[in-house]
């Protein structure tokens, strides 16, 4: 069980958002932190402290004015360090290459390989054809429905007709390394984490980072408890060094401590 950090980047920013709150139209999120700190600053803290695993989420569709800016950022924290962090929002076929070239370790992957709310297996065949299924994370980002959870696409705005099941991650980890999987329902809130989730996200036949929720030490426990310590975790807006009150250097060291 290991600390994931992140570098969320919307409208060419670093920042903490509540996940639930983002909309495409007018590029708008509701915010908890916005950095002074540009993307390569946070790459160069997680290399510098040997923290593995983390990874980048571009929050702007390609198609909006921001989006330049926001891939800017995101790849300068990629070539810093090369084959370090993983990278996600907006990957397809088309561009996975692309920023493997600039340095990501992964492509995060999740509305390109659904269409019309289901997997698309010739999309995902031909993503691992363009880099491999080792480079390939799949996010499978949820929302709760009814008396599960369903997956849910474009940066966590339209559900799919996929239920988050132990089934569906044993069906799609032959095509990928990790799972990536948010809460988005918890996601920025600090509230605590959606136990539901993670324990489907415990049931992983590969590795699996669990995101969304986390405010204390107490979750992350309630998360060593749930998964055998199987999952890792991602910590978002409760770190100090995103504004919250959760130590970011004692999360560095959790692992080591247990």
């Amino acid at each position: 069980m290991e600390f994931r950090p992140c570098i969320d980047i919307h409208n060419g920013k670093v920042k903490q958002i509540v996940g639930g709150s983002l909309a495409d139209k007018g590029d708008y999120a509701r915010e908890n932190y916005v950095s002074e700190a540009d993307a390569a600053y946070f790459s160069d803290l997680y290399y510098n402290l040997g923290i593995l695993g983390g990874h980048v989420i571009m929050l702007n569709p390609s198609a909006s004015p921001y989006y330049d800016d926001t891939k800017k950022q995101a790849v300068s924290a990629l070539s810093r360090h090369p084959g370090f962090l993983q990278i996600g929002g907006g990957i397809n076929a088309d561009n996975a290459a692309e920023f493997i070239e600039a340095g990501a370790s992964h492509v995060i992957v999740t509305s390109y390989v659904f269409r019309d709310g289901y997997i698309d297996y010739d999309r995902l065949k031909l993503l691992t054809q363009k880099v491999g299924k080792e480079h390939i994370v799949l996010d499978l980002s949820c929302k709760k429905y009814e008396a599960g959870y369903r997956i849910v696409t474009d940066r966590w705005q339209k559900f799919t007709d996929t239920a988050l099941s132990e089934q569906t991650l044993d069906l799609l980890s032959r095509s990928c390394a990790e799972f990536l999987i948010h809460a988005a329902d918890a996601e920025g809130k600090s509230n605590g984490i959606e136990e539901g989730a993670a324990k489907i996200a415990a049931l992983s036949p590969i590795p699996c980072t669990y995101a969304g929720g986390i405010s204390s030490f107490n979750d992350v426990d309630k998360l060593r408890d749930i998964s055998g310590g199987r999952l890792d975790f991602t910590i978002g807006s409760a770190l100090d060094i995103f504004g919250g009150v959760m130590s970011f250097e004692a999360a560095a060291e959790y692992v080591e401590e247990k």
